[in-house]
């Protein structure tokens, strides 16, 4: 008993909510939602472009401590100061260490930035294709609604002794239309089957006098003798009538 309560309360809230759904109104709020997707699309790609900028100039200053320790590492050794080249050569290896660690998390910002660019361009790709579609589908939806009010209006019109007369009438118009039509239809496939027979037998005699050409000039192929007249044999006299005098 409860099953049937619950499958009960579940029939009568899906006949509620398609009672209530407009495909239209639902179609344009997802447009919208698509829409309003890009910004924050927009914003997270900005995010990740700002870390990638922010590790470069960190990568350019560790760069440039790592010169300058180098320098004073080198300079401290002419000078007969070892101690004080061990104490910027202790400096100069944590920057080597830090420089590593920035070049590989700066790989890593422009891979996830390139990622986040290759989103973007396949989202752009759906959006746009659900949007054709929708704008589409709305526009259908409203030739539709239209289209009923028109036969609603035509529906409500009737004349007697004329309703069934011009039904037959556009029946038959209808058939006639079709038959021509199929008739037009069938011409037009018998003229271009023959056309491309004769198309495609012009082709294969074109290539096979090429070929023959080609062959004549390579040597493959005597050149045709020239065809002499054969002389008229004797001309025989069939039902000849002999005149007596």
């Amino acid at each position: 008993m409860w099953q049937r309560f619950k499958r009960a309360m579940r029939s009568f809230a899906g006949f509620f909510v398609s009672s209530i759904e407009d495909p239209e109104l639902i179609l344009e709020q997802n447009i919208r939602d698509l829409n309003d997707q890009v910004p924050k699309m927009n914003e997270s790609i900005a995010m990740v472009r700002a870390n990638v900028t922010l590790l470069e100039k960190e990568n350019q200053k560790y760069q440039q401590d790592v010169r300058e320790l180098t320098a004073k590492v080198k300079a401290a050794i002419q000078a007969g100061r070892d101690d004080l080249a061990g104490t910027y050569a202790t400096k100069l290896q944590a920057e080597k260490e830090a420089l590593a660690r920035n070049e590989q998390q700066l790989e890593i910002a422009k891979q996830a930035y390139e990622k986040a660019l290759n989103v973007k361009k396949a989202f752009m790709r759906e959006k746009d294709k659900k949007t054709h579609e929708a704008m589409n589908a709305i526009r259908d939806a409203r030739r539709a609604k239209w289209q009923a009010k028109v036969a609603d209006t035509m529906e409500s019109f009737t004349v007697a002794g004329v309703d069934s007369t011009h039904d037959e009438m556009l029946r038959k118009v209808q058939e006639k239309t079709a038959i021509n039509e199929a008739r037009m239809q069938m011409a037009l496939d018998t003229v271009d089957h023959q056309g491309a027979l004769i198309e495609e037998e012009a082709e294969k005699l074109q290539a096979n006098e090429l070929v023959k050409q080609m062959k004549m000039e390579m040597g493959l192929l005597d050149s045709p003798a020239p065809v002499s007249d054969v002389g008229a044999g004797p001309e025989k006299t069939i039902g000849k009538k002999v005149e007596i005098k």
